[in-house]
């Protein structure tokens, strides 16, 4: 376990039926001294204490995007752990610092030592994962990483400053992997995260006092337009009601405006195997433009356009159609377990 585990530990009972009957497990550790939720599928609490007969041959491990809350991906994880026909275990592990700890536990570890500078900024997410896989994982534990947006560029990074992990293959869901800060969304947000978002904190901190039935109404409202939301996404948005919560997503995202610009080439070629990118035909995070580009610079590489219309931010209205994707995706691996 990293770190000690505070709070909650719990498995979800659910009601009768296809994927809701997945056995789901929350925990809230520290990981690099710092609040981290984690989510896992299958019976598989602990690999680290479990008999080798019994240990699954391959992890599927899921990076955020920003927010990087875990509960987001609730929905996708359950689905895509059902697809697998409940073989092999996902977990989605949340960025530090950006879920609200449950009570008793702070944001921050206390203790003395200081395991790692920064870890809320984007360089000391990518240090938090890897830290994550190195104390929870198996060395010789087999690895499918599923990036979503900046969960992406972390991907890369973690393949590139550890190659001692057996990555068989990585999904790279609506990448945010150059140019953010000239992508159209990042060109309205920019000035916005870099120099004002501070003025934001006090809103949030008189929010935060509203009743939970008054705070979900709001969330509810903000996400009327889709069609069919996702539940699990709604409850987990409260979070953002919490003012460290927020300072965290949104110190995070300054920093992806300003370091998150040129693609990495070198890194993709080198595991171009290993990658299959599924851009977004309407994304403003990843315009068609960044597709096109990476399409003709790889050729040979597994690099998709999405022709189903789905959003930037699929979590919220799309986790199972996704997911069934990536299982149809990446039956050549599993078929040669």
């Amino acid at each position: 376990m990293t770190g000690e585990m505070r709070g909650a530990e719990a498995a979800e009972s659910t009601r009768p039926g296809s994927e809701e009957q997945v056995p789901l497990y929350e925990e809230f550790i520290y990981c690099c001294g710092a609040a981290t939720q984690v989510l896992k599928c299958g019976p598989w609490k602990d690999l680290l204490e479990t008999e080798s007969k019994t240990l699954p041959r391959l992890l599927f491990l899921i990076i955020p995007g920003n927010p990087g809350l875990a509960g987001y991906y609730r929905t996708f994880i359950r689905a895509l752990y059902h697809g697998l026909n409940r073989r092999y275990p996902v977990w989605v592990v949340s960025h530090a610092g950006h879920c609200k700890p449950p009570n008793g536990m702070g944001m921050t570890e206390d203790t003395d030592i200081k395991e790692l500078e920064d870890v809320f900024g984007l360089h000391g997410q990518i240090e938090h994962k890897l830290d994550f896989l190195r104390k929870n994982v198996p060395k010789d534990m087999k690895l499918v990483l599923i990036g979503h947006s900046i969960g992406c560029y972390i991907t890369l990074e973690m393949m590139k400053r550890a190659s001692e992990f057996q990555v068989l293959r990585s999904v790279l869901l609506f990448p945010t992997i150059e140019r953010m800060a000239q992508s159209p969304q990042g060109k309205l947000l920019t000035p916005v995260l870099c120099k004002l978002r501070y003025i934001l904190y006090m809103p949030v901190y008189l929010l935060s006092f509203l009743p939970e039935r008054v705070k979900t109404s709001m969330v509810r409202f903000v996400l009327r337009g889709l069609k069919y939301p996702d539940e699990a996404s709604i409850v987990t948005s409260l979070n953002l009601f919490s003012v460290d919560c927020v300072a965290n997503v949104l110190y995070m995202a300054s920093q992806e405006m300003m370091k998150v610009v040129e693609r990495d080439s070198t890194t993709i070629k080198q595991n171009l195997k290993k990658l299959i990118f599924y851009y977004g035909v309407a994304d403003n995070w990843c315009p068609q433009q960044y597709f096109e580009e990476i399409k003709m610079d790889f050729p040979d590489g597994d690099i998709r356009l999405c022709e189903k219309g789905i959003r930037h931010a699929f979590v919220l209205d799309a986790s199972r159609e996704v997911a069934a994707m990536i299982t149809d995706w990446l039956q050549d691996i599993l078929t040669r377990l």
